[in-house]
């Protein structure tokens, strides 16, 4: 017989997308091609771990620290972002999708805003799965500009909560992520959720995310059900 600490599907998988340039240098590739391959690998898994049941899930696609890359890495990666939420919206709206993305859009170009706000316009009636990508995303300046936005609100200091900060996040309806996955091998968050996370299980997996295929979406939520969330009791 199960108890109250031992988890059913997740509501919320959070993946770390990495591996896609070592994934192309593996391939003698040129590091588009493995950013290419992320970006459809991204689609294959959002339609695995949705049809495993899973509600919310989100995904890193483009760091806050990303603008660092070159400007031809930056510029190619913007297009596959607009691809995403421009050329691929149909696929959404097919699959029942409702699409959320999280972060700053400060820098961002005006044809990559305009077509995120049409994509998010257009889903939001959708029910099949909801998907939210971290883009121009950092966790500790989601959770600067949350407070920044309880400043300007003018609540008194003493009424601030936790749930106060929760609700002034990016998209605060997106609930704290059951469990993190990263791939590539590497093992820490690099300012991913670090506000939802603060629970979550963690998973690392040894292969670049261009090769995760539906069986590791399996294989995930087999291992989460396998473990005991216990929330410090």
């Amino acid at each position: 017989m199960s108890d109250d600490t031992t988890p059913q599907i997740p509501r919320h998988v959070g993946y770390i997308v990495d591996g896609n340039r070592r994934w192309a240098k593996h391939h003698g590739i040129p590091t588009y091609e493995g950013h290419l391959a992320g970006y459809n690998t991204l689609k294959d898994i959002a339609i695995a771990t949705f049809d495993e049941g899973v509600e919310y899930m989100s995904a890193y696609v483009f760091s806050t620290e990303n603008w660092k890359r070159s400007v031809d890495e930056v510029r190619k990666l913007m297009a596959l972002v607009l691809k995403l939420v421009s050329s691929d919206l149909p696929e959404f709206q097919r699959r029942n999708i409702k699409l959320k993305i999280l972060g700053s859009r400060e820098g961002v170009d005006a044809k990559i805003l305009k077509a995120i706000d049409k994509a998010v316009d257009e889903t939001a009636g959708n029910t099949g799965g909801i998907l939210a990508l971290c883009f121009n995303y950092g966790g500790q300046l989601e959770i600067t500009d949350a407070i920044k936005s309880i400043v300007q609100s003018g609540i008194a200091v003493e009424d601030i909560t936790e749930e106060t900060v929760t609700q002034n996040l990016y998209s605060p309806e997106v609930p704290p992520i059951d469990v993190v996955v990263r791939t590539s091998g590497e093992q820490r968050l690099s300012n991913f959720m670090l506000w939802r996370s603060a629970y979550s299980e963690f998973i690392f997996l040894d292969k670049n995310w261009p090769d995760m295929t539906k069986d590791d979406v399996t294989s995930i939520i087999n291992e989460y059900t396998r473990r005991q969330r216990r929330f410090g009791s």
